[in-house]
């Protein structure tokens, strides 16, 4: 078994990442006395209290069940309680398997605790249920997390559920803080906006620890997805201030490694949430200069003495996404390009911009060049040109699936590789 501590110690030590530092393999380690965590799509940290298990997190919902058996192995108590540290899928999907292996030892249900933004966020994930499934299926090239079929929980039937309909409800809810004991335990609660709305971390004083969720993921902070509801930068470096302050000896993320050590962990929080503060900062510099978005995006960066860090790496998001998500935060959807107020539809300006340059395959040909040049970000604007304006042309598909699968290639944050991915699958098909 590995000493994830261990790990986690040998790599923020040398500063390199050579080694997986998010597993999803289902097996528990006893990280301290009393306490272990599941490695899964989302951990599942849990605490034995003299009353029960108390769990941070479910993971998604086809780790449920295996999440529960690797605890089971560890400690047959029943689950007094699961703590959700926000409600994305990931991290509530499975509760349904804790729930039923109680039901299966005719015990009581466990508490379900959570921020009271969560409950509003489970009927928006069923009122976008389709959506959803479409922005998973570029993002994890899947149709979504749980991959349920027939009746979903918004009552269309016949599809897939993004939000599985066993995950439960929390039924014990805060608005700011809320302090629990369990058998002997204590935990204290604190919202704070960052990656949703709806977030909270732990601080348990016993053990010195604290509960991350997705605050640390050992990326750089998920706080741009391109293809999701607004994040908040501001909160979150101030809620990572906040958990720095805190002298904590263990750091137990929903993702990624354990951290142990105060000085240590208060290091790692205090690099995120300054990459964060300098992005909002430079943005917002711009911004009350009157820059448009297109110029802050090419202008705003993160140093890459952060970027280097094994923590913050933009494998997941990547600053240019949370510069755009901060514009929207404070700015609004107007780019400051007046055309773009009230558009074309692109197909019409993609039919005009190619019959001014001689046809669709010669900005087809053209943005080949620049891709072979490196310039993908020009080639990819005049592929999706030639592609809108003759969209039935296999020829002009088969480039630009050429095009974005060499540009996924060369992108280091999985959002982007998702979909750029899905593009040139898109094209690939129509290109046979």
């Amino acid at each position: 078994m590995t000493d994830l501590f261990k790990l986690s110690d040998k790599i923020i030590r040398e500063g390199v990442a050579n080694e997986p530092v998010n597993r999803v393999n289902f097996e528990l380690s006893e990280i301290a006395n009393g306490i272990a965590m599941v490695e899964a799509f989302s951990h599942s940290i849990v605490f034995a209290t003299d009353d029960g298990l108390v769990t941070f997190d479910t993971s998604a919902e086809f780790g449920g069940q295996p999440v529960v058996k690797a605890i089971r192995g560890w400690n047959k108590d029943r689950f007094h309680s699961l703590v959700y540290t926000h409600g994305h899928v990931d991290h509530v999907g499975g509760s349904g398997a804790f729930v039923q292996s109680e039901r299966d030892a005719k015990r009581p249900d466990p508490a379900v605790i959570g921020h009271e933004n969560i409950s509003a966020r489970f009927d928006r994930y069923n009122m976008t249920n389709g959506y959803n499934l479409v922005v998973n299926k570029r993002q994890f090239g899947r149709a979504g997390m749980s991959n349920v079929a027939g009746m979903n929980p918004a009552g269309l039937t016949g599809g897939p559920t993004f939000l599985p309909k066993t995950a439960a409800r929390p039924d014990i809810t805060f608005k700011e803080e809320m302090s629990l004991s369990v058998g002997g335990l204590e935990i204290k609660l604190k919202h704070a906006k960052g990656e949703t709305d709806d977030h909270a971390w732990a601080w348990i004083p016993e053990h010195k620890a604290i509960c991350a969720g997705d605050f640390f993921i050992w990326n750089f902070p998920n706080a741009g997805n391109p293809q999701k509801v607004q994040r908040f930068p501001v909160e979150w470096a101030a809620a990572m201030r906040d958990m720095a302050s805190m002298n904590a000896e263990m750091l137990l993320p929903a993702h990624g490694l354990p951290i142990r050590g105060s000085e240590q962990i208060k290091a790692v929080l205090e690099d995120s949430a300054t990459a964060l503060e300098g992005l909002v900062r430079d943005t917002l510099e711009m911004m009350n200069a009157g820059a448009t978005k297109n110029d802050i995006v090419h202008a705003v960066s993160v140093s890459q003495e952060l970027l280097d860090k094994p923590y913050l790496r933009p494998l997941y998001d990547e600053p240019e996404f949370v510069v755009n998500n901060i514009w929207r935060l404070y700015g609004g959807w107007y780019d400051g390009n007046p055309a773009n107020l009230k558009p074309a539809r692109e197909s019409e300006l993609a039919s005009e911009i190619a019959q001014l340059s001689g046809g669709s395959i010669v900005l087809a040909e053209r943005a080949e060049e620049l891709a072979a040049a490196g310039d993908f970000r020009l080639a990819c604007h005049l592929i999706e040109l030639a592609v809108q304006s003759d969209f039935n042309s296999k020829q002009i598909h088969g480039i630009r699936a050429k095009i974005y699968k060499q540009r996924r290639k060369i992108e280091s944050s999985l959002m982007a590789k998702g979909i750029f991915g899905y593009a040139a699958r898109e094209s690939s098909s129509k290109s046979e």
